[in-house]
Parts: C-alpha cells; sequence; structure tokens
C-alpha cells in the first residue's frame, strides 16, 4: 500500500518548483491531489503528468492573496472529495531589496502572498479539519525564516511570520488531531524540477523532490509524533554565520 492512499492533498503554488515536485511524490505515493496556483496552463499540465502517471488529480486555479478564492477552494475540494487530509501551503514570492530601497508595494505584495495568504489557507484548512477529526497542515518558510541577511528583510519578515503562525497553529490543532510544520529550505534548484537528477543536483543548489521528501515525511508521521520545523540547508552553505544562502 502507498505511503498516502486515500489521501486528499492540496498543494498551493504547485504549477511548477517546490510545489510541483510536492504534487508529484504526493501523487506518486497514493494521495489525490488539489493543483492550487494562479497560472492554469501549467496547473493542468501538472494535473496530466499526475494523471499519466497513473495518479489522480484536481485544478483548482487559485491566487492565495484573495480571501475568496482561498474559500473556494477549500470548499471546491471538500465538495468534490469530502475531506481534505493535507495542506502544503507553498505559494510564495521572493522580492525585496535592501530595507530602505524597498517600495511599499514590493513589502505589501511579499507579504500579502507569503503571509496573508497562508493564513488564509490556514484559517480555511483548519476549519474543515477540525471538523473531520484531524490533518496535516505543512507550511513553507525557508532560512531565511530563521536567520535574516542584508537584503533579506522584506522576505524574511514574511517568512518569520509564517514560523510564528505555524507554532501557534501547531498549538490550536493539539486537542483535534492537526498537525502543523514548517520548512524551512535553503536555496532551491525551482526552475529544474522537471531536469534529471544530477541536473538539478548540478549546480550546488537544494534538489526540490529533497524538499518533497520532506513533505512526505511530515505527512507519513505516526499519531503521536509532530515536529514543529524542519530546516533543509545546502550542504556547502554558511548558514548561521552571518552569511546569506
Amino acid at each position: 500500500m502507498k505511503r498516502l492512499e486515500r489521501k486528499i492533498a492540496i498543494v498551493t503554488g504547485s504549477s511548477s518548483g517546490i510545489g510541483k515536485a510536492i504534487a508529484l511524490r504526493f501523487a506518486e505515493e497514493g494521495a489525490t491531489v488539489v493543483i492550487a496556483a494562479r497560472r492554469l496552463v501549467l496547473c493542468e499540465q501538472v494535473a496530466a503528468t499526475i494523471r499519466e502517471r497513473g495518479g489522480q488529480a484536481a485544478v483548482i486555479q487559485t491566487d492565495v492573496t484573495d480571501e475568496a478564492q482561498v474559500t473556494r477552494l477549500i470548499s471546491g475540494t471538500t465538495q468534490q472529495f469530502g475531506k481534505i487530509d493535507i495542506l502544503v501551503n507553498n505559494a510564495g514570492v521572493i522580492l525585496g531589496e535592501h530595507i530602505a530601497d524597498t517600495s511599499t508595494e514590493t513589502y505589501d505584495r511579499v507579504l500579502n502572498t507569503n503571509l496573508r495568504g497562508m493564513f488564509f489557507c490556514c484559517r480555511e484548512g483548519f476549519r474543515v479539519m477540525k471538523q473531520n477529526g484531524g490533518g496535516n497542515i505543512i507550511n513553507m518558510s525557508s532560512v531565511a525564516g530563521v536567520e535574516s541577511w542584508s537584503g533579506t528583510g522584506t522576505y524574511s519578515a514574511s517568512k518569520f511570520g509564517i514560523l510564528g503562525l505555524t507554532q501557534a497553529l501547531a498549538d490550536e490543532g493539539r486537542p483535534h488531531k492537526i498537525r502543523v510544520t514548517a520548512i524551512c529550505p535553503g536555496r532551491v534548484a525551482d526552475e529544474l524540477v522537471d531536469a534529471s537528477r544530477e541536473e538539478r543536483e548540478k549546480g550546488g543548489l537544494i534538489d526540490p523532490f529533497d524538499i518533497a521528501e520532506t513533505a512526505v515525511y511530515l505527512a507519513t508521521l505516526g499519531p503521536n509524533a509532530i515536529v514543529h520545523r524542519v530546516v533543509v540547508d545546502r550542504m556547502w552553505a554558511d548558514w548561521g554565520r552571518g552569511v546569506p544562502d
């Protein structure tokens, strides 16, 4: 039996990069995956790939910055499949410069997508899981959510916020058998998700499927275990010594 057989999983930002890798691995493990992102054509391509490989997938086009679209994503999934077992909040943007050079528009876009959008998804997904008796929420933070460096202020503000949101929600989820965890990756070879393993690893960045394997691990823990956060950094990074990844 596959490890995620009969599970219903939503993965936001799954039209490319880490989110796509997670969606593909979840499907390989037997989950029915809801592909949720802004770019409909790419979402359909990911779903088609899953189906070609014998998996099950649905598409619900979603911009997580729009509260109504997030509500539609969660309600649409529950109407179609009756439940949500796993919610991976991966949608995000990487923008910003030195704080003095960052526009208000850029700051708002980063916080609205990375933190406010994740709040919408967590809130709506948590409500469904509470009614259904449990589930797993996995939030994508970053090493820049654990340490911050010059030029990362806006991005780090959003990713630090995700860790705070995750920690509070994890505590609130305990009585309802809802696990909430954050993954904090270093630099990932996002654009190489469709390349060979050799190509993905050649540049020294993290293979997006290593992050996907981390998500599978978190989604398959036993009922009495919880991991609060996982930091997955590059082997050769000087992380923790003031040098950006």
